[in-house]
C-alpha cells in the first residue's frame, strides 16, 4: 500500500496555441504548455520575475470542449498529476515529466483582460464534483457552465520584509 501524494496545481499563461489529436481508439488529447512566473530577489536587492515552463495533457471530453478557449496569452489554472514517460531514441534513453491535467479552470482572455465587474473571467472544467445542497459552480462533462467564484490571494512578493509573519 503505498501512502505517496501525486498533485500539482499551477496558475500561468499558455505559451502556445493548444494542439488536439485523437489516439487510435478515439480518445481526444489536448497538449499545451504553460508558463509560471516566480518573483525573487536578486544579490542587489531587486525583484525579478523567473519563468517556469511546463508541458500538459488534457484528455477526454475535456480536451474537446477546452481546445477552442486554450489560446496563447490565457491564464489559466490547473490541477492535475505529474507524469515521466521514458523511450529510447537513437540508442540513447529519454524521459520527459509532464502534467496530466484532472481539471482546468480559464481566469482570463488571452490578452489577459478581465471581464466588466472588475473581476476576472473564471469558468471550469474537469473532474470536479458539484457541492452538496448547492448550486453547481463548475461544469462536469455536461457541457454547462456557470462562473466560479473570483480569490484575491496575497503572495509573499507584497509583503515587505518587516511585514512577512514568519
Amino acid at each position: 500500500m503505498a501512502n505517496d501524494l501525486n498533485v500539482v496545481a499551477l496558475v500561468g499563461r499558455l505559451t502556445r496555441e493548444s494542439e488536439l489529436r485523437y489516439s487510435s481508439g478515439g480518445m481526444a488529447i489536448c497538449r499545451f504548455s504553460i508558463a509560471v512566473n516566480r518573483r525573487k530577489r536578486t544579490a542587489d536587492n531587486r525583484w525579478e520575475d523567473e519563468a517556469n515552463f511546463f508541458d500538459c495533457t488534457l484528455f477526454g471530453k475535456s480536451a474537446e470542449n477546452l481546445n477552442q478557449y486554450l489560446e496563447k496569452g490565457r491564464q489559466v489554472s490547473i490541477i492535475g498529476e505529474l507524469r515521466q514517460s521514458r523511450w529510447e531514441q537513437d540508442g540513447q534513453s529519454r524521459s520527459k515529466v509532464e502534467v496530466v491535467v484532472n481539471s482546468l479552470q480559464l481566469l482570463s482572455s488571452p490578452g489577459g483582460s478581465s471581464d466588466s465587474r472588475g473581476g476576472q473571467q473564471q469558468r471550469s472544467w474537469g473532474n470536479q464534483q458539484a457541492p452538496q445542497g448547492g448550486q453547481n459552480q463548475y461544469q462536469g462533462r455536461t457541457g454547462q457552465e456557470e462562473a466560479a467564484p473570483a480569490f484575491d490571494m496575497v503572495g509573499p512578493e507584497q509583503f515587505d520584509d518587516d511585514e512577512i509573519p514568519f
